[in-house]
């Protein structure tokens, strides 16, 4: 089953290609990437590209891949495809493809992608990706996908929203930890006095309502969240691009 994700973007639609066509730029907003470069070419050939994602502080794997784009066509939209593999041993991802589409409308841009591969290791690398990296890489682009609209919509710079989600993402840990240490404290109500029935009330309500708080309240509008994009599409201009079966097969 191949992966979609859609968001829609209040931004221009040469900005939002820019911000995604260039490896410096692209990069910078998608956490799946830790360095992508374009690799020499002739006129006339596909762009290749190189890749890199860092696994661990010590780990990296990498890969290659050919794109090609459509950025005029009859009816207004933007294309772009690619197919990529990898030969590192580590890597889960043996070889694959996917898109992106750009559908400007009255209320900005519709971004999407589909993109699907083929996992290495066997069965157990079949387990594995069905269980806990393909639910990831979902997670992962859709996070991804929200920081450049907000990049795009709010000028917050990709590096300031890394810091404000695990901000937000710290606060939300304190609070749940607070107010589980203090779930099942009776023994201290005896500080409140003759407040200590209505205290043994309210108190364990309050940190209730807290947990609830840290652990199902919406984002802020300052933070990426991968929530807010689509996972399914419900509109038409979802299907693959014609160019992405002029990219051969990579091997």
């Amino acid at each position: 089953m191949g992966l979609y994700i859609e968001t829609r973007i209040r931004a221009d639609l040469d900005e939002l290609w820019a911000r995604t066509q260039h490896p410096a730029r692209h990069r910078r907003w998608d956490l799946r990437f830790t360095d992508i470069d374009y690799l020499p070419r002739t006129e006339g050939e596909p762009q290749r590209f190189r890749y890199v994602t860092r696994v661990l502080p010590f780990l990296t794997v990498s890969g290659t891949g050919v794109a090609a784009g459509e950025k005029e066509r009859p009816d207004g939209t933007r294309t772009s495809a690619l197919r990529f593999s990898s030969p590192h041993p580590l890597s889960l991802i043996a070889e694959g493809s996917g898109y992106w589409r750009y559908v400007p409308d009255a209320h900005g841009v519709r971004f999407l992608t589909g993109y699907d591969y083929r996992p290495r290791w066997g069965a157990f690398g079949s387990v594995v990706d069905r269980l806990v990296f393909r639910p990831l890489m979902g997670w992962a682009t859709a996070w991804s996908f929200d920081r450049l609209r907000l990049w795009l919509e709010r000028g917050i710079t990709p590096e300031r929203a890394l810091a404000n989600w695990l901000t937000e993402l710290t606060v939300r840990a304190l609070v749940l930890v607070v107010c589980c240490a203090g779930l099942g404290q009776e023994t201290r109500l005896g500080y409140f006095g003759g407040f200590a029935a209505t205290a043994a009330y309210l108190l364990p309500l309050l940190l209730l309502t807290a947990i609830c708080a840290a652990l199902l309240k919406a984002p802020l509008a300052c933070t990426p969240a991968a929530r807010r994009c689509l996972r399914a599409p419900v509109i038409n201009g979802a299907r693959a691009p014609r160019v992405l079966r002029t990219l051969e097969k990579r091997r």
